[in-house]
């Protein structure tokens, strides 16, 4: 199972404590004269990424999620609380941040534009794989390759660049994590461009081949005189018309043009579970075809492939079936096992559009496989990044403009997950 710095601590301060702990940098001071609000500045700019949100103004009270840097937002109320040597601002619905991580300003605050951006491909950064000599990130562009190196990247790792810059001839390029790498010794990836169906009768009467050649045959059965020369390309869309089992079942997509059921992913349409309230927006995840369908309350609005977990239930590698909510929603996160000595070291950073539903496991989009449609996982749902993007945007809770994190409330839960 991937599990990611950000998600451990996560995990630690959240689940078993009181949901992000307060920081050393940030601790009440008693009698320090607080801030007043300056009455003509009305946003409040963040400073770094990661920025925690808490629910109340004090920095013992449950999180709400966190910042991204850069992030505009409106200041609604100001407070006095412990935790925070200025004020706590309130930014949002039960939402407060601590006015020593970023500056008032007199920006409009940034709450009307969609978030996260929508991008063309899914992807929230340009990825890059490490080459196969490895490389070295340096935390200053104008020391890089003259100081001794911040990390040590091996090849085969992924890393998320926000920029590029040229310095001696040479282009480097910076990780979302602040460090510069040298250009040359990084491979552009280029992720899948498959994106599910939108359902706009609710009929789920399709299904994707899954090969690179897929036979089609004349006639629903398998006997050579019903073979076709025709084949199909892998994650053509089907628009199934009859299906028919003679001992063996068989879905036609056209005239006299049938395709083993085996050999492509239907998604079946399920009731919803009695916890959901008319017009709820849930999730379902069928193993046995590895598709996904997201409903609204009993009708189907969405449909795709995806690849869970390799493991059977009740093992590390396993996508646990049964019903779970979104617990956190992450724009990304980084996962590794940099911390297993006994097992290949690997690090992927910002995986896009993370949404965890059992402890670690959660959905979330890959830019390193396309083998959507079969097993491949350590547990997580494996989405392509178009589809991950849509279902970010489609779950519960809202992920808030400028916000790179977003956990439920009670006033919105996350969105029910039923794996099966």
């Amino acid at each position: 199972m991937l599990f990611a710095p950000w998600l451990r601590w996560l995990l630690v301060s959240i689940m078993i404590v009181t949901a992000f702990g307060r920081s050393a940098d940030s601790q009440y001071v008693e009698g320090l004269q607080l801030q007043s609000f300056p009455v003509h500045l009305h946003s409040f700019i963040a400073n770094k990424d990661d920025i925690q949100v808490f629910q109340l103004p004090r920095a013992d009270s449950s999180g709400r999620g966190s910042l991204a840097i850069g992030a505009v937002l409106p200041v609604l109320e100001t407070q006095e609380g412990s935790g925070c040597r200025g004020r706590w601002l309130r930014i949002g619905t039960v939402a407060w941040v601590c006015q020593t991580y970023g500056q008032f300003s007199e920006r409009e605050p940034d709450v009307d534009r969609s978030w996260p951006p929508f991008q063309s491909d899914g992807l929230p950064f340009s990825y890059y794989f490490v080459g196969k000599n490895g490389s070295q990130g340096y935390r200053h562009f104008e020391m890089a390759e003259e100081t001794a190196p911040e990390q040590e990247m091996q090849t085969g790792f992924a890393l998320a660049l926000t920029e590029q810059r040229s310095r001696n001839q040479e282009v480097y390029g910076k990780t979302h994590h602040g460090l510069w790498v040298p250009m040359r010794d990084l491979v552009p990836i280029r992720a899948s461009i498959f994106r599910g169906e939108s359902l706009p009768q609710g009929a789920l009467n399709i299904a994707w081949s899954i090969d690179d050649a897929t036979r089609v045959f004349s006639k629903p059965n398998g006997q050579t005189r019903a073979k076709t020369t025709l084949w199909l390309r892998r994650f053509l869309l089907l628009r199934i018309l009859e299906e028919k089992d003679n001992g063996e079942t068989f879905y036609r997509f056209g005239e006299n043009q049938w395709v083993r059921a085996r050999d492509v992913r239907r998604p079946h349409f399920m009731s919803a579970p009695s916890e959901i309230q008319p017009g709820e927006r849930w999730i379902d995840v069928e193993l046995s075809t590895q598709t996904l369908v997201a409903y609204e309350g009993a009708r189907p609005v969405y449909a795709t492939l995806v690849s869970t977990g390799r493991g059977g239930q009740g093992t590390a590698y396993a996508t646990p079936k049964g019903l779970h909510r979104i617990w956190v929603k992450l724009v990304s996160s980084t996962m590794d096992n940099l911390e297993n000595e006994t097992a290949a070291s690997y690090a992927l950073e910002d995986v896009p559009y993370v949404q965890f539903f059992s402890k670690g496991v959660g959905l979330h989009g890959v830019f390193w496989h396309q083998n959507f449609g079969r097993v491949r996982s350590h547990g997580c749902i494996n989405l392509a990044p178009l589809d991950a993007q849509w279902l970010f945007a489609f779950t519960g809770p809202t992920l808030p403009v400028g916000w790179s994190a977003v956990l439920p409330i009670s006033g919105e839960r996350g969105t029910l997950v039923r794996v099966r």
